[in-house]
């Protein structure tokens, strides 16, 4: 079966890519609350890329009737994609050094005028992961990019799926 067989069903890579949204966004909770590896702000900003990219999936899912409807499912959810793999991109030249990261990639701000047991409270007190540092790396490769090729591979797989099998469909009852 080649992969344009795969998706003629118009509810087919809509709903894997739902699946793979929940799991990039698992394995991000499990290695954070199982794993013990604090994510830091960029982190963060690509889960929300991938919610972004997870609804738009679920809308072009559910609009699978209309392909129209699910041609702007999909183009939203590769465009969310897109700026999944960009913010990562953004991570690994920040843990790389090539450039600074963003305000909050850095140590929070203290307090002023402060006791010693305030500060000690607040730093006990406050979580944070520093943008620039690798918690976790394969192949010299870490997470952020790892993310970076993830992200990319499925923004071009959904935006060439939603230009291609909706103008093809098209193109045979016109």
């Amino acid at each position: 079966m080649t992969l344009s067989q795969l998706f003629q069903h118009p509810r087919i890579l809509p709903g894997l890519l739902v699946l793979a949204c929940l799991g990039a966004l698992g394995s991000a909770l499990a290695s954070q609350y199982w794993g013990g590896l604090y994510p830091c702000v960029l982190c963060i900003y690509q889960r929300y890329a991938y919610g972004a990219a997870m609804a738009a999936a679920a809308l072009a899912f559910l609009l699978a009737g209309s392909p129209l409807g699910r041609r702007l499912g999909l183009v939203g959810a590769g465009l969310a994609f897109a700026a999944g793999s960009a913010i990562a991109l953004f991570h690994v030249g920040v843990e790389q050094k090539w450039w600074r990261g963003t305000a909050e990639c850095h140590a929070p701000q203290l307090p002023e005028n402060v006791t010693v047991q305030q500060l000690r409270e607040f730093l006990l007190n406050q979580p944070f992961a520093p943008c620039d540092r690798v918690p976790w790396e394969l192949f010299g490769i870490s997470i952020a990019g790892f993310n970076v090729l993830a992200s990319a591979l499925l923004a071009a797989l959904t935006l060439w799926a939603a230009f291609t099998f909706g103008r093809r469909k098209e193109e045979r009852q016109g």
